[in-house]
C-alpha cells in the first residue's frame, strides 16, 4: 500500500468587510487553503484540524491519521498569522467552506478536530450548524451567515483545547498595569512576577489579583464599547467605524508560576517561555495574545461578550465528543478538563495522555497514541 501523498486545498470562501483586509485579491476573491492527506481505498471519514489563526497545514496529526484511515486536513482561515482583524463568526464560515469541500470529495462523515485555540472554534461551529443563531456581530453589524455556510459534522475530538479567547483573556491579562497606554507601568502589589508576592501565592493575593483581572477587563470592555458608539455616530462621509488599540502584558497567570494550583503534571513557566523568567518575558512581548487589536475583533473574540465560548458552546452541540487531556500541559489544566466535561454530559468521553505537552512538542510515541485513539474513534462513528 503506498503512503499517503500531502495535497494542497484551494477554498474560495464570502467575502468578508469593506476593508477587511490590506490585500485587494483577499477583498475581491478571498480564498483560504489546506493541506491533506487520504488513505487508500474507499472514502469513508474525513476530519479538519482548525486553528482561528495559527496555520495548521503542517499539524502533527495530518499523516498519522491518514495511515489509520482517516482523511485529514490542516485548513487555516482567513485570518492565519494575524488576528488583528479576526471575527469569529467568519472564521466559522471558513470552517464551513472546509466541510463543504470534503463532502464534495466523497466524505459523508466529517468530524472537527479542536486543538489549542480550535477547540472553542470547533465548538462554536457545530453549535451554530445544529441552530444558526447569530444574525449580527457582537458589534451590531450583520453577520451574513446562513444555515446552508455551515453543514453540522458528526463529531468533534479535542485536544490541548483552552475554553476560548475570551477566558484566555479573563485568566491572563495582567492586573498589575496601572496605565493602558504604558506597557512597563506596574502596581506591584499585583505583580504575579514580583517575587515579594510568591510563588507560592497566598489566598489574599490571588483574591485581590483576580478580582483586579476582573476589573481591568471590565475597563477595557466600558473603553470599546464608548469608541464604537463615539466612531458609529460620526456623520461625515467616510468617517471610520472601527480602529485598532493595544492590550499590553497580557500573558499573568499564577498557575505558570505555582505549580500548586489547578496541579498537573507541567513544568515552571509558559507554553512560549521556560521558567518565571521565559513566562515573564511573553507577558511584555509585542506579539502575544490579543497584542493589536480593533474593536470588533475584540468583541468577537477577547471580550466577556464574545459567542466563541468553548464549553458554553459544547454545550449547545448533539454530536459525541473525544476530549484528549495533555496532563503535562502549560496552558489547559484539570479545571480546564472539568469545564469540558461538564459541557459535554453523557456525550463526552477524556483521555488523559500523560506527560503531554501542549504541543505534544518533541512525543512521537503520544502523537501515535492520540492518532491511534482518534482515528479508532472517529472510524466508529
Amino acid at each position: 500500500m503506498s503512503a499517503p501523498q500531502l495535497e494542497l486545498a484551494v477554498i474560495d470562501v464570502k467575502p468578508g468587510a469593506a476593508m477587511e483586509s490590506q490585500s485587494g485579491l483577499a477583498l475581491l476573491r478571498p480564498r483560504i487553503y489546506g493541506a491533506w492527506m487520504q488513505p487508500a481505498g474507499p472514502r469513508k471519514v474525513a476530519a479538519i484540524v482548525m486553528h482561528p489563526t495559527s496555520n495548521f497545514m503542517g499539524h502533527y496529526l495530518i499523516e498519522p491519521l491518514a495511515r489509520r484511515g482517516v482523511a485529514c486536513m490542516g485548513l487555516n482561515t482567513r485570518y492565519a498569522g494575524n488576528d488583528t482583524m479576526l471575527l469569529m463568526e467568519r472564521a466559522i464560515q471558513d470552517l464551513g467552506a472546509g466541510v463543504k469541500f470534503l463532502r464534495a470529495q466523497g466524505y459523508d462523515t466529517v468530524v472537527l478536530i479542536g486543538n489549542s485555540g480550535g477547540a472553542a472554534l470547533a465548538s462554536l461551529y457545530q453549535a451554530q450548524a445544529e441552530n444558526l443563531s447569530i444574525d449580527t456581530l457582537v458589534d451590531g453589524d450583520p453577520a451574513g451567515l446562513a444555515s446552508s455556510d455551515l453543514p453540522p459534522v458528526q463529531g468533534l475530538a479535542l485536544c490541548g483545547a483552552h475554553e476560548g479567547r475570551s477566558r484566555l483573556m479573563r485568566r491572563w491579562i495582567d492586573p498589575s498595569l496601572t496605565d493602558e497606554h504604558d506597557a512597563l507601568s506596574r502596581d506591584p502589589t499585583l505583580d504575579m512576577y514580583d517575587p515579594a508576592n510568591g510563588p507560592p501565592y497566598s489566598a489574599e493575593f490571588l483574591a485581590r489579583f483576580d478580582a483586579a483581572q476582573d476589573a481591568r477587563l471590565g475597563r477595557i470592555d466600558a473603553w470599546v464599547t464608548e469608541r464604537l458608539a463615539l466612531l458609529r455616530g460620526l456623520k461625515e462621509p467616510g468617517s471610520p467605524r472601527d480602529q485598532t488599540f493595544i492590550i499590553y502584558r497580557t500573558h499573568a497567570d499564577p498557575r505558570c508560576l505555582d505549580l500548586s494550583l489547578d496541579a498537573n503534571d507541567r513544568q515552571v513557566g509558559s507554553v512560549w517561555g521556560n521558567g518565571a523568567s521565559g513566562a515573564r518575558a511573553v507577558n511584555y512581548a509585542a506579539s502575544q495574545m490579543g497584542r493589536i487589536t480593533s474593536l470588533t475583533a475584540y468583541l468577537s473574540q477577547w471580550s466577556p461578550r464574545s459567542r466563541a465560548d468553548g464549553p458554553s458552546n459544547l454545550a449547545r452541540t448533539s454530536v459525541p465528543v473525544l476530549l484528549f487531556t495533555y496532563t503535562a500541559d502549560q496552558s489547559t489544566f484539570p479545571s480546564t478538563r472539568e469545564a469540558w466535561m461538564e459541557a459535554g454530559g453523557t456525550r463526552i468521553r477524556n483521555v488523559d495522555v500523560v506527560g503531554g505537552n501542549h504541543y505534544l512538542a518533541g512525543q512521537p510515541q503520544l502523537v501515535e497514541q492520540v492518532a491511534d485513539e482518534m482515528a479508532a474513534w472517529m472510524l466508529a462513528l
